[in-house]
Protein backbone atom coordinates (compact mmCIF):
# COMPACT_ATOMS: atom_id res chain seq x y z
CA UNK A 1 0.00 0.00 0.00
CA UNK A 2 1.29 3.85 -0.28
CA UNK A 3 1.10 5.51 2.64
CA UNK A 4 -0.37 8.76 1.19
CA UNK A 5 -3.55 8.78 0.42
CA UNK A 6 -3.39 8.29 -2.95
CA UNK A 7 -5.34 6.09 -5.47
CA UNK A 8 -4.31 2.96 -5.94
CA UNK A 9 -4.53 1.35 -9.43
CA UNK A 10 -7.21 -0.87 -7.92
CA UNK A 11 -8.69 2.20 -6.85
CA UNK A 12 -8.23 3.49 -10.30
CA UNK A 13 -9.76 0.68 -12.45
CA UNK A 14 -12.67 0.67 -9.71
CA UNK A 15 -13.69 3.95 -10.30
CA UNK A 16 -16.21 3.48 -12.75
CA UNK A 17 -18.03 1.42 -9.89
CA UNK A 18 -17.90 4.01 -7.00
CA UNK A 19 -18.97 6.88 -9.59
CA UNK A 20 -22.47 4.58 -10.02
CA UNK A 21 -23.17 3.64 -6.73
CA UNK A 22 -22.68 7.69 -5.90
CA UNK A 23 -25.54 8.41 -8.33
CA UNK A 24 -27.79 7.08 -4.91
CA UNK A 25 -28.74 4.40 -6.44
CA UNK A 26 -29.98 1.04 -4.37
CA UNK A 27 -28.87 -2.53 -4.76
CA UNK A 28 -30.67 -5.63 -5.60
CA UNK A 29 -30.27 -6.79 -1.83
CA UNK A 30 -30.57 -3.77 0.55
CA UNK A 31 -31.45 0.07 0.19
CA UNK A 32 -28.34 2.45 0.79
CA UNK A 33 -29.15 4.97 3.29
CA UNK A 34 -27.27 8.34 3.23
CA UNK A 35 -23.49 8.81 4.74
CA UNK A 36 -23.70 8.33 8.00
CA UNK A 37 -26.46 5.72 8.07
CA UNK A 38 -26.05 1.92 8.10
CA UNK A 39 -28.29 -0.97 6.98
CA UNK A 40 -31.94 0.88 6.55
CA UNK A 41 -33.78 -0.95 9.13
CA UNK A 42 -30.93 -0.71 11.43
CA UNK A 43 -30.30 -4.18 11.44
CA UNK A 44 -26.71 -5.91 11.01
CA UNK A 45 -26.24 -6.75 7.31
CA UNK A 46 -26.97 -10.38 6.55
CA UNK A 47 -25.02 -12.39 4.26
CA UNK A 48 -24.70 -11.12 0.56
CA UNK A 49 -21.78 -13.68 -0.19
CA UNK A 50 -21.74 -17.03 -2.17
CA UNK A 51 -19.02 -19.59 -1.82
CA UNK A 52 -18.49 -22.81 -3.72
CA UNK A 53 -15.56 -24.68 -4.17
CA UNK A 54 -14.51 -27.56 -6.19
CA UNK A 55 -11.97 -29.77 -3.47
CA UNK A 56 -13.12 -33.09 -3.49
CA UNK A 57 -12.35 -36.33 -5.58
CA UNK A 58 -16.07 -36.41 -6.74
CA UNK A 59 -15.73 -32.77 -7.38
CA UNK A 60 -13.37 -33.06 -9.68
CA UNK A 61 -15.05 -36.20 -10.78
CA UNK A 62 -17.71 -34.21 -11.65
CA UNK A 63 -16.62 -31.52 -14.06
CA UNK A 64 -16.14 -32.02 -17.77
CA UNK A 65 -12.50 -33.23 -18.70
CA UNK A 66 -10.32 -32.73 -21.64
CA UNK A 67 -7.38 -34.79 -21.07
CA UNK A 68 -7.45 -34.49 -17.19
CA UNK A 69 -8.17 -36.65 -14.66
CA UNK A 70 -8.64 -36.68 -10.63
CA UNK A 71 -6.70 -38.20 -8.61
CA UNK A 72 -7.21 -39.30 -4.73
CA UNK A 73 -5.51 -39.44 -1.60
CA UNK A 74 -5.43 -36.58 1.58
CA UNK A 75 -5.76 -34.12 -0.82
CA UNK A 76 -7.51 -34.47 -3.65
CA UNK A 77 -6.69 -33.04 -6.55
CA UNK A 78 -6.61 -32.52 -10.71
CA UNK A 79 -3.81 -33.59 -13.01
CA UNK A 80 -3.16 -33.11 -16.17
CA UNK A 81 -3.00 -36.78 -17.74
CA UNK A 82 -2.71 -36.77 -21.56
CA UNK A 83 -2.57 -33.30 -23.71
CA UNK A 84 -6.10 -32.29 -25.33
CA UNK A 85 -3.97 -30.52 -27.48
CA UNK A 86 -0.54 -28.45 -28.34
CA UNK A 87 -0.81 -24.07 -28.40
CA UNK A 88 1.44 -21.62 -29.11
CA UNK A 89 1.40 -18.85 -26.46
CA UNK A 90 3.36 -15.09 -26.32
CA UNK A 91 3.98 -13.99 -22.24
CA UNK A 92 3.56 -10.10 -22.88
CA UNK A 93 5.89 -9.57 -20.63
CA UNK A 94 9.01 -11.78 -22.10
CA UNK A 95 7.96 -11.42 -25.69
CA UNK A 96 8.79 -14.76 -25.72
CA UNK A 97 6.45 -17.26 -27.75
CA UNK A 98 6.51 -20.98 -26.83
CA UNK A 99 4.44 -24.27 -27.38
CA UNK A 100 2.97 -25.80 -24.27
CA UNK A 101 0.48 -29.38 -24.38
CA UNK A 102 -2.28 -28.17 -22.56
CA UNK A 103 -5.64 -30.07 -20.87
CA UNK A 104 -9.05 -28.69 -19.55
CA UNK A 105 -11.50 -29.00 -17.06
CA UNK A 106 -14.86 -27.07 -17.11
CA UNK A 107 -17.04 -27.09 -13.44
CA UNK A 108 -20.36 -26.99 -13.94
CA UNK A 109 -22.87 -23.68 -13.44
CA UNK A 110 -23.25 -22.88 -10.05
CA UNK A 111 -26.32 -21.40 -9.37
CA UNK A 112 -25.71 -18.51 -7.06
CA UNK A 113 -27.94 -18.03 -3.52
CA UNK A 114 -26.99 -14.46 -3.89
CA UNK A 115 -26.99 -12.84 -7.34
CA UNK A 116 -23.82 -10.90 -7.56
CA UNK A 117 -22.67 -7.78 -8.99
CA UNK A 118 -19.13 -8.97 -8.61
CA UNK A 119 -17.03 -12.47 -8.84
CA UNK A 120 -13.38 -13.41 -7.69
CA UNK A 121 -12.04 -16.64 -8.30
CA UNK A 122 -9.35 -18.10 -6.00
CA UNK A 123 -7.54 -21.60 -6.36
CA UNK A 124 -4.90 -23.50 -4.85
CA UNK A 125 -2.22 -25.65 -6.69
CA UNK A 126 1.40 -26.39 -7.67
CA UNK A 127 3.22 -26.03 -10.80
CA UNK A 128 6.61 -27.48 -11.35
CA UNK A 129 9.14 -26.25 -13.36
CA UNK A 130 8.16 -26.76 -16.96
CA UNK A 131 4.26 -26.41 -16.33
CA UNK A 132 1.85 -23.49 -15.39
CA UNK A 133 -1.97 -22.48 -14.89
CA UNK A 134 -4.94 -20.41 -16.64
CA UNK A 135 -7.80 -20.08 -15.22
CA UNK A 136 -10.73 -18.69 -16.55
CA UNK A 137 -14.53 -17.40 -15.54
CA UNK A 138 -17.91 -16.86 -17.06
CA UNK A 139 -21.13 -15.85 -15.79
CA UNK A 140 -24.85 -16.30 -16.64
CA UNK A 141 -26.50 -12.02 -16.08
CA UNK A 142 -30.30 -12.78 -14.81
CA UNK A 143 -31.63 -12.60 -18.56
CA UNK A 144 -29.92 -15.97 -19.36
CA UNK A 145 -27.23 -14.66 -21.69
CA UNK A 146 -23.23 -15.13 -20.54
CA UNK A 147 -20.44 -13.12 -20.63
CA UNK A 148 -17.50 -14.30 -22.44
CA UNK A 149 -14.66 -16.53 -20.45
CA UNK A 150 -12.69 -13.74 -18.42
CA UNK A 151 -9.23 -14.66 -18.00
CA UNK A 152 -8.91 -14.43 -13.85
CA UNK A 153 -5.08 -15.38 -13.99
CA UNK A 154 -2.10 -17.09 -16.17
CA UNK A 155 -0.23 -18.41 -13.07
CA UNK A 156 2.85 -20.06 -12.15
CA UNK A 157 4.04 -21.10 -8.82
CA UNK A 158 7.52 -19.52 -9.65
CA UNK A 159 8.18 -17.24 -12.31
CA UNK A 160 11.21 -19.18 -14.09
CA UNK A 161 8.17 -20.16 -17.08
CA UNK A 162 5.77 -17.33 -17.76
CA UNK A 163 5.12 -14.10 -15.55
CA UNK A 164 2.25 -14.68 -13.36
CA UNK A 165 -0.10 -11.98 -14.70
CA UNK A 166 -3.88 -10.67 -14.64
CA UNK A 167 -5.23 -9.34 -18.12
CA UNK A 168 -6.21 -6.42 -18.61
CA UNK A 169 -9.18 -5.18 -21.23
CA UNK A 170 -11.61 -7.50 -20.74
CA UNK A 171 -15.23 -7.02 -21.26
CA UNK A 172 -18.49 -6.71 -22.97
CA UNK A 173 -20.54 -3.59 -22.23
CA UNK A 174 -22.12 -5.34 -19.11
CA UNK A 175 -19.22 -6.26 -16.97
CA UNK A 176 -15.95 -6.23 -17.11
CA UNK A 177 -12.26 -7.61 -15.57
CA UNK A 178 -10.44 -5.36 -13.04
CA UNK A 179 -7.26 -7.40 -11.84
CA UNK A 180 -9.03 -10.16 -10.21
CA UNK A 181 -12.50 -9.06 -10.25
CA UNK A 182 -15.27 -9.67 -12.20
CA UNK A 183 -17.95 -6.75 -12.08
CA UNK A 184 -20.92 -5.65 -13.39
CA UNK A 185 -20.33 -2.26 -15.03
CA UNK A 186 -23.72 -0.92 -13.85
CA UNK A 187 -25.16 -2.33 -10.67
CA UNK A 188 -27.96 0.43 -10.42
CA UNK A 189 -29.56 -1.02 -13.28
CA UNK A 190 -30.37 -3.68 -11.48
CA UNK A 191 -28.36 -6.22 -13.33
CA UNK A 192 -26.90 -9.56 -11.74
CA UNK A 193 -24.86 -12.75 -12.22
CA UNK A 194 -27.46 -15.52 -11.14
CA UNK A 195 -24.50 -18.78 -12.12
CA UNK A 196 -21.01 -18.42 -12.34
CA UNK A 197 -18.60 -21.82 -13.90
CA UNK A 198 -14.90 -21.75 -13.99
CA UNK A 199 -12.63 -23.44 -16.25
CA UNK A 200 -8.64 -24.36 -15.88
CA UNK A 201 -5.99 -25.03 -18.31
CA UNK A 202 -3.22 -27.14 -17.20
CA UNK A 203 -0.38 -26.69 -19.49
CA UNK A 204 3.23 -28.67 -19.53
CA UNK A 205 5.92 -28.33 -22.23
CA UNK A 206 5.51 -30.44 -24.95
CA UNK A 207 6.75 -34.26 -24.44
CA UNK A 208 7.55 -34.29 -20.80
CA UNK A 209 5.40 -36.12 -18.07
CA UNK A 210 4.78 -32.87 -16.13
CA UNK A 211 1.82 -32.01 -14.90
CA UNK A 212 0.18 -28.84 -12.28
CA UNK A 213 -1.56 -29.99 -9.36
CA UNK A 214 -4.63 -28.31 -8.48
CA UNK A 215 -6.54 -28.89 -4.92
CA UNK A 216 -8.66 -26.77 -4.84
CA UNK A 217 -10.95 -24.16 -7.05
CA UNK A 218 -13.45 -21.86 -5.61
CA UNK A 219 -15.18 -18.41 -7.31
CA UNK A 220 -16.79 -15.88 -4.74
CA UNK A 221 -19.90 -14.07 -5.56
CA UNK A 222 -21.12 -11.04 -3.85
CA UNK A 223 -23.73 -8.41 -3.84
CA UNK A 224 -22.53 -6.03 -0.62
CA UNK A 225 -25.39 -3.30 -0.43
CA UNK A 226 -23.56 0.38 -1.31
CA UNK A 227 -23.16 1.95 2.55
CA UNK A 228 -20.69 4.49 4.21
CA UNK A 229 -21.27 3.20 7.38
CA UNK A 230 -22.11 -0.65 8.73
CA UNK A 231 -23.81 -0.99 11.91
CA UNK A 232 -21.80 -1.39 15.12
CA UNK A 233 -21.20 -5.45 16.18
CA UNK A 234 -21.44 -6.74 19.82
CA UNK A 235 -17.89 -7.92 21.29
CA UNK A 236 -17.96 -11.38 22.22
CA UNK A 237 -14.22 -12.78 22.30
CA UNK A 238 -11.09 -11.86 23.46
CA UNK A 239 -8.60 -13.74 22.36
CA UNK A 240 -5.12 -12.78 20.71
CA UNK A 241 -3.36 -15.71 18.56
CA UNK A 242 0.47 -15.83 18.01
CA UNK A 243 1.22 -14.75 14.48
CA UNK A 244 5.10 -13.96 13.43
CA UNK A 245 5.30 -9.97 12.76
CA UNK A 246 7.30 -8.41 9.89
CA UNK A 247 7.44 -5.22 8.68
CA UNK A 248 6.81 -4.26 4.90
CA UNK A 249 8.88 -1.08 5.87
CA UNK A 250 11.99 -2.80 6.79
CA UNK A 251 12.09 -3.35 2.63
CA UNK A 252 11.27 0.18 1.43
CA UNK A 253 13.65 0.26 -1.77
CA UNK A 254 14.52 -3.78 -1.49
CA UNK A 255 13.73 -5.51 -5.41
CA UNK A 256 12.42 -2.13 -6.69
CA UNK A 257 11.09 -4.64 -9.83
CA UNK A 258 8.59 -5.85 -7.71
CA UNK A 259 6.16 -2.79 -6.96
CA UNK A 260 8.55 -0.35 -6.13
CA UNK A 261 9.76 -2.45 -3.11
CA UNK A 262 8.87 -3.03 0.25
CA UNK A 263 6.63 0.15 1.00
CA UNK A 264 4.03 -1.48 -1.42
CA UNK A 265 4.18 -4.98 0.31
CA UNK A 266 1.40 -4.78 2.94
CA UNK A 267 -0.03 -8.12 1.39
CA UNK A 268 2.67 -10.65 0.13
CA UNK A 269 3.86 -9.71 4.04
CA UNK A 270 0.90 -10.20 5.55
CA UNK A 271 0.63 -13.13 3.71
CA UNK A 272 3.86 -14.51 5.05
CA UNK A 273 3.09 -13.89 8.38
CA UNK A 274 0.19 -16.48 8.21
CA UNK A 275 2.21 -19.03 6.19
CA UNK A 276 4.31 -18.97 9.17
CA UNK A 277 1.27 -19.18 12.01
CA UNK A 278 0.51 -22.19 9.70
CA UNK A 279 4.20 -23.89 9.96
CA UNK A 280 5.42 -22.74 6.25
CA UNK A 281 8.71 -22.50 6.05
CA UNK A 282 11.13 -21.50 3.04
CA UNK A 283 14.64 -23.20 2.93
CA UNK A 284 18.00 -21.68 2.60
CA UNK A 285 17.81 -22.77 -0.95
CA UNK A 286 14.78 -20.55 -1.78
CA UNK A 287 16.12 -17.52 -0.44
CA UNK A 288 19.36 -18.08 -2.25
CA UNK A 289 18.61 -15.22 -4.14
CA UNK A 290 17.50 -12.72 -2.05
CA UNK A 291 20.89 -10.20 -0.80
CA UNK A 292 22.04 -12.26 2.66
CA UNK A 293 22.29 -8.78 4.04
CA UNK A 294 18.59 -8.55 4.23
CA UNK A 295 16.42 -9.09 7.28
CA UNK A 296 13.62 -10.95 6.90
CA UNK A 297 14.34 -12.12 3.20
CA UNK A 298 11.01 -14.65 3.19
CA UNK A 299 8.89 -11.38 2.61
CA UNK A 300 11.27 -10.38 -0.54
CA UNK A 301 10.19 -13.93 -1.45
CA UNK A 302 6.88 -13.82 -0.96
CA UNK A 303 6.94 -10.25 -2.85
CA UNK A 304 8.41 -11.53 -5.85
CA UNK A 305 6.15 -15.14 -5.71
CA UNK A 306 2.67 -12.71 -5.27
CA UNK A 307 3.72 -10.27 -8.09
CA UNK A 308 1.07 -9.96 -11.04
CA UNK A 309 3.23 -8.31 -13.86
CA UNK A 310 0.34 -6.96 -15.23
CA UNK A 311 -1.16 -5.21 -12.31
CA UNK A 312 2.77 -4.11 -11.31
CA UNK A 313 2.09 -5.09 -7.95
CA UNK A 314 2.00 -7.58 -5.02
CA UNK A 315 -1.33 -7.53 -3.74
CA UNK A 316 -3.80 -9.79 -6.17
CA UNK A 317 -5.50 -11.16 -4.03
CA UNK A 318 -5.93 -14.71 -5.42
CA UNK A 319 -2.09 -14.88 -6.22
CA UNK A 320 -1.70 -13.95 -2.33
CA UNK A 321 -3.93 -16.55 -1.46
CA UNK A 322 -2.37 -19.34 -4.23
CA UNK A 323 0.92 -18.74 -3.17
CA UNK A 324 0.05 -19.33 0.63
CA UNK A 325 -1.65 -22.79 -0.92
CA UNK A 326 1.50 -23.88 -2.51
CA UNK A 327 3.19 -24.54 1.39
CA UNK A 328 2.17 -28.06 2.18
CA UNK A 329 -0.48 -28.24 4.38
CA UNK A 330 -2.48 -25.09 4.00
CA UNK A 331 -5.20 -23.78 2.47
CA UNK A 332 -6.31 -19.96 0.85
CA UNK A 333 -9.34 -18.75 -0.12
CA UNK A 334 -10.38 -14.81 -0.99
CA UNK A 335 -13.81 -14.18 0.47
CA UNK A 336 -15.89 -11.60 2.09
CA UNK A 337 -17.04 -11.42 5.39
CA UNK A 338 -20.28 -9.93 6.65
CA UNK A 339 -19.06 -8.30 10.33
CA UNK A 340 -16.52 -8.46 12.99
CA UNK A 341 -18.48 -11.12 14.45
CA UNK A 342 -17.08 -13.16 11.39
CA UNK A 343 -13.56 -12.46 12.62
CA UNK A 344 -14.01 -13.59 16.14
CA UNK A 345 -15.58 -16.38 15.31
CA UNK A 346 -12.98 -17.56 12.96
CA UNK A 347 -10.44 -16.08 16.00
CA UNK A 348 -11.93 -17.94 18.35
CA UNK A 349 -11.05 -21.43 16.55
CA UNK A 350 -7.44 -19.88 16.11
CA UNK A 351 -7.66 -18.79 12.36
CA UNK A 352 -6.60 -15.51 11.88
CA UNK A 353 -7.55 -13.20 8.38
CA UNK A 354 -5.35 -10.65 6.41
CA UNK A 355 -8.27 -7.92 5.65
CA UNK A 356 -8.20 -5.07 2.75
CA UNK A 357 -9.69 -1.54 4.04
CA UNK A 358 -9.00 1.95 2.72
CA UNK A 359 -9.07 4.82 5.13
CA UNK A 360 -8.04 8.80 5.65
CA UNK A 361 -5.90 8.86 8.51
CA UNK A 362 -8.58 10.90 11.12
CA UNK A 363 -10.83 7.61 10.19
CA UNK A 364 -7.99 5.00 12.04
CA UNK A 365 -7.21 6.15 15.33
CA UNK A 366 -3.42 5.28 15.71
CA UNK A 367 -2.59 4.05 12.52
CA UNK A 368 -0.48 7.10 11.51
CA UNK A 369 -0.97 7.23 7.80
CA UNK A 370 -3.95 7.20 5.49
CA UNK A 371 -4.15 4.69 2.51
CA UNK A 372 -6.21 4.29 -0.69
CA UNK A 373 -6.08 0.08 0.11
CA UNK A 374 -4.07 -1.62 2.71
CA UNK A 375 -3.65 -5.40 4.03
CA UNK A 376 -3.56 -6.05 7.81
CA UNK A 377 -3.52 -9.12 9.77
CA UNK A 378 -5.91 -9.60 12.15
CA UNK A 379 -4.51 -11.65 14.96
CA UNK A 380 -7.29 -11.03 17.73
CA UNK A 381 -9.48 -9.26 19.94
CA UNK A 382 -9.06 -7.40 23.03
CA UNK A 383 -11.41 -7.60 26.38
CA UNK A 384 -13.16 -4.72 24.74
CA UNK A 385 -13.61 -5.84 21.92
CA UNK A 386 -10.89 -4.02 20.29
CA UNK A 387 -9.19 -5.34 16.95
CA UNK A 388 -5.64 -6.43 17.36
CA UNK A 389 -4.23 -6.18 13.87
CA UNK A 390 -0.20 -7.50 12.59
CA UNK A 391 0.01 -3.61 10.78
CA UNK A 392 2.50 -4.60 8.19
CA UNK A 393 2.61 -0.76 7.59
CA UNK A 394 5.14 -0.11 10.75
CA UNK A 395 8.55 1.01 11.57
CA UNK A 396 10.08 -2.13 12.34
CA UNK A 397 8.90 -5.92 12.98
CA UNK A 398 8.83 -4.93 16.95
CA UNK A 399 6.10 -2.40 15.89
CA UNK A 400 3.78 -4.43 14.27
CA UNK A 401 1.61 -5.18 16.63
CA UNK A 402 -1.57 -2.50 17.21
CA UNK A 403 -4.10 -2.54 18.72
CA UNK A 404 -6.99 -0.45 16.48
CA UNK A 405 -10.50 1.04 17.90
CA UNK A 406 -13.15 -1.60 17.20
CA UNK A 407 -15.93 0.10 15.58
CA UNK A 408 -13.60 2.79 13.46
CA UNK A 409 -11.49 -0.26 11.99
CA UNK A 410 -15.01 -2.10 11.97
CA UNK A 411 -16.46 0.37 9.56
CA UNK A 412 -13.31 1.33 7.44
CA UNK A 413 -13.42 -2.67 6.43
CA UNK A 414 -16.53 -2.89 5.85
CA UNK A 415 -18.32 -0.07 3.75
CA UNK A 416 -17.72 0.64 -0.12
CA UNK A 417 -18.18 3.76 -0.31
CA UNK A 418 -16.10 6.55 1.37
CA UNK A 419 -14.50 9.95 0.65
CA UNK A 420 -11.50 10.66 -0.26
CA UNK A 421 -8.84 13.37 1.17
CA UNK A 422 -10.77 15.63 -2.06
CA UNK A 423 -14.14 15.41 -1.05
CA UNK A 424 -14.69 12.53 -3.51
CA UNK A 425 -16.62 9.47 -3.36
CA UNK A 426 -14.76 6.82 -3.84
CA UNK A 427 -15.26 2.47 -3.33
CA UNK A 428 -14.54 0.46 -0.14
CA UNK A 429 -13.39 -2.98 -0.50
CA UNK A 430 -16.38 -4.47 1.78
CA UNK A 431 -15.45 -6.87 3.45
CA UNK A 432 -12.89 -8.43 1.54
CA UNK A 433 -10.15 -10.86 3.47
CA UNK A 434 -8.18 -13.88 2.76
CA UNK A 435 -8.08 -16.63 5.03
CA UNK A 436 -5.55 -19.30 5.23
CA UNK A 437 -6.13 -22.52 7.18
CA UNK A 438 -4.79 -25.89 7.14
CA UNK A 439 -5.32 -28.48 4.34
CA UNK A 440 -7.07 -31.24 7.24
CA UNK A 441 -8.89 -28.22 9.23
CA UNK A 442 -9.68 -29.31 13.00
CA UNK A 443 -13.41 -30.02 13.66
CA UNK A 444 -13.71 -26.45 15.64
CA UNK A 445 -11.82 -24.73 12.94
CA UNK A 446 -14.51 -26.57 9.79
CA UNK A 447 -17.81 -25.02 12.19
CA UNK A 448 -16.10 -21.95 11.77
CA UNK A 449 -14.94 -21.77 8.40
CA UNK A 450 -18.92 -22.97 7.53
CA UNK A 451 -19.94 -20.51 9.76
CA UNK A 452 -18.64 -17.65 7.69
CA UNK A 453 -19.48 -19.46 4.19
CA UNK A 454 -16.36 -21.57 3.81
CA UNK A 455 -15.41 -24.71 3.45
Amino acid sequence: MSRAEQPSRRTLLTAAVAVTVAGGATSASAAAGPPGAGAVDGRAPGRHVDNRAWTSYADWRGGTARGTRPVAGTRPGLVLARPAGTTAYTDPHTGRTESWEYATWTSPDHRLAVPATEAIASWNAHTPEGTWLGIELRGTYDDGTRTPWYVMGRWASGDQDIRRTSVDDQGDGRSTVWTDTLAVDDPASGQRLTALRLRLTLYRRPGTRLTPTVWRLGVMGSDVPDRFTVPASTPRVARELDVPRYSQEIHRGRYPEYDNGGEAWCSPTSSQMIVEYWGGRLTEEDLAWVDPSYDDPQVCHAARHTYDHAYAGCGNWPFNAAYAASFEGIRGVVTRLSSLTDLETLIAAGIPAITSQSFLEEELTGAGYGTAGHLMTVIGFTADGDVIANDPASPSDEAVRRVYRRREWENIWLRTKRYNASGKVVSGTGGICYLYFPARPSARQRRALAAVGVR
